[in-house]
């Protein structure tokens, strides 16, 4: 059945394969408008559906043909019409990364030029933003981890590099590597890459290749340049040498790569994936503090570790034992344990003199 004779509610039989051999849309789905349009912008010929539709009732083809004009408008009804805030605006780019990464998963070229339109934007409005890029963390769908990560670690990496008093030129380049860092996972079984632990070795060391699948995808990409390129193959390098893909140490790894290294591993932690629970902003905070001198490049963490300090000063968090309060203080050498001050009593606590107390999260109005 050709995509122009489908309508709202078919079945699949079959996987819909894309040119990567990987499935567009999967068997059993109940189509709906936006896959029956995604289909045809991928000029698939044919698929098979059943005689029957979801409702049970007998299928009757259709001639239904979606221009360019209503394609556009299908696939951005879940965007917010106006933008009024940055997190409307971070939603919308994820919504808009998720469209390019299935287009790249099946073959389609990266266009910069897009890929630019859509980013920049929102990295221009983080002068406005304070605690708001240390909780990105709290809009990750699990099952879409891929795409809120690819802009949240562009977000906090060029956060980064403006506090560290890079140019904006530079620290826009640096959230354009943080976006691109992990293209070459649509080069990987999508099993794998959910799959997380317990892989076979042939399989760890395909999801330890993606860096070099990502440098390959932007190469040759005219607009991007050698710094950037260069920051997302070595994006998982580590300072000490146990990073991959190639395992460089110290003066080897590019600018651009340490201050991706740190913004992905705060932002890694911090999330709720398939095979991985969160961990408290706090205990990433913490791992990134303790690992300064070893695996990260110390300049980055408390570049990073001193403006969270500055931003986090005042802000709602919630207890482990289900008490809120307000961080009173905040000691950039200490920074998992601070003054608290409790909303039911007014009484401030230190973390550090109750041990068997965590801060889960921040409390975002």
């Amino acid at each position: 059945m050709q995509p122009s004779q489908l309508v709202e509610g078919c079945i699949l039989l079959k996987d819909v394969q894309g040119k990567s051999g990987r499935p567009i849309v999967k068997k059993n789905t109940v189509l709906t408008s936006e896959h029956i349009t995604i289909l045809q912008k991928f000029l698939v010929e044919s698929v098979e559906v059943s005689s029957k539709m979801a409702d049970g009732k007998t299928y009757r083809p259709g001639s239904r043909k979606y221009t360019e004009k209503e394609f556009k408008k299908i696939i951005t009804v879940a965007r917010p019409t106006k933008i009024t805030s940055f997190t409307a605006h971070y939603l919308q780019v994820v919504t808009q990364f998720k469209e390019a990464f299935i287009q790249w998963n099946n073959g389609v070229p990266i266009d910069i030029s897009k890929t630019r339109n859509f980013i920049i934007p929102l990295l221009e409005r983080i002068d406005e933003q304070g605690i708001e890029v240390f909780t990105l963390h709290q809009y990750v769908e699990a099952k879409e981890y891929i795409y809120y990560h690819s802009v949240a670690l562009s977000v906090i990496a060029a956060f980064i590099g403006k506090k560290l008093g890079f140019e904006k030129g530079e620290w826009l380049q640096i959230g354009l590597a943080g976006l691109l860092s992990d293209v070459g996972m649509t080069r990987i079984d999508p099993d794998i890459i959910t799959k997380g632990e317990f892989l076979l070795e042939k399989q760890e060391q395909d999801l330890k290749n993606h860096p070099t699948y990502s440098s390959r995808m932007v190469e040759n990409l005219p607009a991007v340049t050698s710094a950037v390129k260069l920051a997302i193959l070595q994006h998982h390098e580590r300072m000490d040498g146990s990073g991959y893909p190639l395992g460089l140490t110290q003066g080897k790894i590019n600018q651009y790569a340490r201050i991706l290294a740190v913004a992905d591993t705060y932002h890694a932690m911090t999330s709720e994936r398939i095979y991985k629970k969160r961990q408290s902003v706090f205990k990433a905070i913490g791992e990134l503090y303790n690992q300064q001198f070893a695996k990260f490049d110390a300049r980055v963490v408390k570049a990073f570790i001193k403006s969270f300090a500055n931003h986090a000063l005042g802000k709602n968090v919630q207890l482990s034992n289900g008490e809120t309060g307000e961080i009173a203080f905040i000691d950039e050498e200490q920074p998992t344990m601070p003054f608290i001050k409790l909303d039911t009593t007014s009484k401030v606590i230190s973390m550090q003199e109750n041990p068997q107390l965590a801060i889960e999260d921040f409390i975002i109005d």
